[in-house]
C-alpha cells in the first residue's frame, strides 16, 4: 500500500498535538487548582492591603475574609479560576472594611452555606450590608469564641483560639477580638489570627500555653508593629510566616521591627505585595509552600 503524499503531514499534526498535550497536562499537575484527595491547600490571597485566605480539603471549601471593596473583583476572578462553586463556610475574623469589603461580591457570586463571626458589631454601612444580606439569603450564622473547634472535614479542623469571654476593650477593641483560628490537618498546623494584636496575644499565650506551636503562621495585623510580640513568636515558633499586605500600602506594613524579629528566629518569610498569592500545600505530613511571583 503506497502512502499519500498528504497522509505523513497528517502523522506528523496528529503527533505534535499529541506532545502539546502531554506538556499541557503536565504543567496542569505542577500546581492544580484544586485540591487532591487527601490534600490541604490553603491560599493567602494577593488582595492589596487586606486579609482573604481560601481553604480546600476533599470538596470542603472554606473562606477567611474577604479582603477591601477595591479587590472585590480580584477576589471573585481568583475563586471561580479555582473552579469553585461555593462555600461551606465563611469566616469573618472581625467587622474592619480590609477583611469585611469584599463579602457582598463573595454573597452575589456563591452560594454559602454557613457564616462565622466574632459577634463584634460596628456602625459602618458595609457592616450593615454584611447582615442585611445574611438574612436575605437567610445564612446560616454562628459566633465563635476561643475554645471552639469547627471541623472541616477530611480530618482537618479550626481550633478557636479567640477572642475570649468578656471581649478586650479599648481603642483597638475590633483588631484584638479578631478571630484567631489554628488550622490542624495531621502534623501540619496554620496559625489564622486576623489583627490580633499584642494584647490579644498577650490573653492567648496565658490561655493555650503549650497549644499554640504552628507550622505556618499568618502574621497578624499584616505584620504591623502591633503584633507578633516576643513571647507570642516564641510560643507559636513557626517555619515560616506569610505576610499580607498590599505593594506601597500608607499603613507601611510589613514594619522593619517585626521583620527583623521573624528573620531572627530564622523564620522564612513570604509577602503578598512582594510575592503575589502565597499557597500551602499539605497531606499532613510534609508540606510546601509556593508564590505567584518569583
Amino acid at each position: 500500500m503506497q502512502l499519500s503524499s498528504k497522509q505523513p503531514v497528517k502523522v506528523f499534526s496528529v503527533l505534535v498535538m499529541i506532545v502539546l498535550s502531554v506538556i499541557f497536562l503536565l504543567g496542569c499537575a505542577a500546581r492544580p487548582a484544586v485540591s487532591n484527595a487527601g490534600e490541604l491547600v490553603v491560599d493567602v490571597i494577593d488582595v492589596g492591603q487586606g486579609d482573604a485566605v481560601l481553604i480546600r480539603i476533599d470538596g470542603e471549601t472554606v473562606l477567611v475574609d474577604s479582603g477591601d471593596i477595591p479587590a472585590r473583583d480580584i477576589l471573585v476572578a481568583y475563586i471561580k479560576k479555582q473552579g469553585i462553586q461555593r462555600f461551606d463556610k465563611v469566616i469573618l475574623t472581625h467587622p474592619h472594611a480590609d477583611h469585611l469589603g469584599g463579602m457582598k461580591a463573595v454573597f452575589d457570586s456563591f452560594p454559602v452555606k454557613q457564616i462565622y463571626d466574632s459577634g463584634q458589631t460596628t456602625t459602618t454601612s458595609l457592616y450593615k450590608q454584611y447582615l442585611t444580606a445574611i438574612r436575605k439569603k437567610k445564612i446560616p450564622f454562628a459566633v465563635v469564641a476561643g475554645g471552639d473547634r469547627i471541623e472541616l472535614g477530611g480530618g482537618a479542623v479550626l481550633q478557636i483560639l479567640s477572642p475570649l469571654k468578656p471581649l478586650l476593650e479599648g481603642k483597638a477593641a475590633l483588631n484584638n477580638n479578631s478571630i484567631v483560628a489554628k488550622l490542624i490537618y495531621g502534623n501540619f498546623s496554620m496559625l489564622l489570627t486576623g489583627d490580633a494584636e499584642q494584647e490579644a496575644e498577650a490573653v492567648m499565650v496565658n490561655a493555650f500555653s503549650g497549644q499554640m506551636k504552628s507550622t505556618v503562621l499568618k502574621s497578624g495585623h499584616h505584620g504591623s508593629n502591633t503584633s507578633s510580640s516576643k513571647e507570642f513568636l516564641a510560643e507559636v515558633a513557626p517555619e515560616a510566616v506569610v505576610i499580607s499586605a498590599g505593594e506601597g500600602n500608607e499603613y507601611h506594613h510589613p514594619h522593619p521591627t517585626t521583620l527583623k524579629k521573624y528573620q531572627a528566629m530564622k523564620i522564612k518569610i513570604y509577602r503578598t505585595d512582594k510575592d503575589g498569592t502565597v499557597e500551602i500545600r499539605t497531606d499532613g505530613k510534609g508540606y510546601s509552600i509556593s508564590k505567584e511571583r518569583n
